[in-house]
């Protein structure tokens, strides 16, 4: 099958997808397949609608962009709770859906009390604002993030992640499962995902607050809390052959400002020698979650691919992770773009770890699948770094079988093999991702929608 042919039929999957508000497109659906009952499937996530977004701010159809972003900023909680069973000031739904009553149609949010497990997102907001202002650069119009609203909206959701804590570390806490990987992967504390979007959207904000009295006190906020949040992810969760030797030699029980193991992370939680094994020289990458006594080694692309595409990492850093991809290909890529995390919790380790759900079954979904969604990330870092052959690589891998297998969610087995054992097909961020890693690798211009400065 030729690649306009494939491409072809992304773009009418895509426009079937489209959900309709009063008239008004404003998102798209999960996904689309006739043979699994939709559960909520048959709403628009904040998630999966960025790829989308960005596919119509391309297209020059940014009216649905602004659409979304205007409803999802009216379903954002804006007083205080008290009450646990009400979302919190500044949050954003992980999902919305229509609903109808007497006639009329309203939106529903859902802030995690409606889904698997019950975690209320915290990914939804820092996408919001990353994609906010990728819709102020692509049309120009400062006038939509400028009202009053909007510059309030911006506001909860920087006071959300940085004034609410319970540590003194610069990144931001969070539960399991309160990003794209929505099922328990022992990831909580500071996982990687959500460091990375945070520091986006932190970046993000200081271009779209209007630098008035009312926003001054938060722009000072985001300044003091970016370079100690460089720092740290830049340092402490770098991983590559000189740095494991450093952390092998770790002391521990160490007190004070001065200490070099702040962590207080023990060498006998680590894997160095599948590590040693596994991670070559040229390579490096940023490690999954940090904290106390804990420094988890796997691999998770989405957050590495993040920092490349918003300079979180230094330049070095940023084409030792592309080596690392190019280098260990069978391992992250293999037979579909591209895993989300690497390697799986097999064993017992699964079972105790994630609970045994089974949609964290060894190389699967979550715990070691493959998702197309990711071939959009590593193009742009890719092309970003000038290293436009693995973004056209993962590219021709995909389209051997993308559209044969009717644009699966995610794909099983340690090189990405099998459909997934649940997966849903004709999954909307499938097919963008795609469509996106597309559009990025013919006009890189398309890049500063996403890339920031370092």
């Amino acid at each position: 099958m030729g690649s306009q042919a494939i491409e072809d039929e992304a773009w009418s999957a895509l426009e079937k997808s489209i959900i309709y508000y009063r008239g008004e497109p404003i998102g798209t659906i999960a996904a689309l397949d006739p043979e699994i009952a939709a559960l909520n499937y048959d709403q628009c996530f904040i998630r999966d609608f960025v790829s989308s977004a960005l596919l119509f701010l391309i297209k020059g159809r940014s009216e649905i962009v602004r659409n979304f972003l205007e409803v999802t900023l009216v379903l954002q909680p804006k007083t205080g709770q008290l009450d646990c069973s009400k979302p919190s000031r500044g949050l954003m739904p992980a999902s919305f859906k229509i609903q109808s009553f007497n006639g009329h149609e309203y939106l529903k949010a859902d802030f995690g009390d409606h889904a698997i497990g019950r975690v209320a997102p915290a990914d939804a907001c820092l996408w919001w604002v990353i994609l906010l202002r990728a819709y102020a650069i692509s049309t120009q119009d400062t006038d939509l993030f400028e009202r009053s609203d909007f510059q309030e909206g911006i506001r909860l959701v920087l006071e959300l992640c940085l004034v609410t804590r319970f540590d003194m570390y610069p990144m931001v806490l969070v539960p399991d499962a309160a990003s794209m990987i929505d099922r328990r992967m022992g990831l909580y504390g500071h996982p990687l995902d959500i460091q990375s979007l945070f520091y986006a959207a932190l970046k993000a904000s200081l271009e779209l607050l209007v630098p008035n009295e009312a926003n001054q006190f938060m722009i000072r906020a985001v300044q003091n809390r970016l370079e100690p949040l460089t720092k740290q992810i830049r340092e402490n969760y770098w991983l590559d052959p000189d740095r494991l030797n450093v952390i092998y030699r770790f002391q521990v029980e160490e007190y004070g400002e001065e200490a070099l193991n702040q962590f207080n992370i023990y060498s006998d939680s680590i894997p160095f020698y599948r590590l040693a094994k596994w991670l070559p020289e040229a390579g490096g990458y940023l490690a999954g979650n940090l904290g106390p006594s804990q420094l988890d080694c796997r691999f998770f692309s989405l957050g590495n691919l993040m920092a490349v595409i918003s300079s979180l990492t230094d330049e070095q850093q940023s084409h030792k992770i592309l080596n690392l991809i190019e280098l260990r290909w069978h391992d992250l890529v293999g037979h579909m773009p591209m895993k989300l995390c690497y390697p799986a919790l097999e064993d017992s380790d699964w079972r105790t770890v994630t609970g045994a759900d089974p949609k964290n079954r060894p190389w699967s979904y979550h715990n070691g699948g493959s998702w197309p969604v990711l071939l959009w990330m590593l193009a742009a870092a890719a092309k970003k770094m000038d290293r436009g052959e693995l973004a056209h690589h993962a590219i021709a891998v995909a389209e051997r079988r993308l559209m044969q297998d009717h644009w699966p969610e995610y794909y099983d087995g340690p090189d990405g093999r099998l459909i997934g054992k649940e997966a849903r097909k004709y999954q909307t961020w499938t097919i963008t991702g795609y469509l996106l890693a597309k559009e990025l690798i013919a006009n890189p211009a398309h890049l500063k929608l996403m890339i920031f400065d370092s």
